[in-house]
């Protein structure tokens, strides 16, 4: 039986990694959280203390890079060159650059490519910016989830604060408007609707409904 992809995209803050990856332990899938890998790369560039300006030497980074997804009791686990950077990829300072690194050419080609050969032999869903519109243009399920920016950027603040880190909504609002900019108007895989992906506006539904939303939409398509 070919592997079935679950593909969902939707601007960040609108509930994609959570969701996706309740429907995946669900399922009983691999979740496969593409934005991860890009933000290992970021955090590979700030901690050598390479300029996210050079494209050349970030490139080099994303090309000679080895990333891996495990699963951990039903948890994903990010591997960058052998070791386990699942927490540290979800520094606030990543937030920062991750959506300017992901502009270059060459690192979406090589990101794209590893993605691809995950979701090649074995059931997955997938969660990003350009899932549906790139990666898996033939998804077998096509999902684009909407929030308001508002409700977004509560979440986010509380998420930040839930960590220890000190914000605000407006705070969030701002980084939040900015990668939305940068996402939607960058040149190479912008964030936008698939004209086949089915779109869930969460601005004003649980985790759980989102969840049960998508999982509907996957039965109805099997059946």
């Amino acid at each position: 039986m070919k592997a079935k992809v679950i593909a969902i995209d939707g601007p960040a803050g609108s509930g994609k990694s959570t969701t996706a990856k309740l429907v995946a332990k669900r399922l009983g899938f691999l979740f496969l959280d593409t934005g991860a890998m890009y933000r290992a790369i970021t955090l590979k560039i700030l901690d050598g203390g390479i300029d996210p300006k050079s494209e050349d030497e970030v490139t080099k980074i994303a090309e000679t890079s080895k990333i891996e997804i495990k699963q951990e009791d039903g948890t994903n686990r990010i591997i960058l060159d052998g070791k386990d950077v699942t927490e540290k990829i979800r520094d606030s300072r990543i937030d920062e650059v991750v959506s300017f690194i992901s502009t270059y050419r060459k690192v979406r080609e090589t990101l794209v490519n590893l993605q691809r050969k995950i979701g090649e032999n074995q059931n997955v869903v997938a969660e990003g910016r350009d899932t549906t519109t790139v990666v898996f243009p033939h998804a077998f399920v096509k999902i684009y989830l909407d929030c308001d920016l508002n409700e977004r950027s509560k979440r986010k603040a509380l998420e930040f604060q839930g960590k220890g880190i000190t914000t605000s909504i407006n705070d969030q609002k701002e980084k939040l408007s900015l990668r939305d900019r940068i996402d939607s108007k960058r040149e190479l895989s912008p964030l936008k609707k698939d004209e086949d992906a089915l779109v869930i506006d969460t601005t004003h539904l649980t985790i759980e409904q989102q969840v049960d939303k998508v999982i509907q939409i996957y039965n109805e398509s099997i059946s």
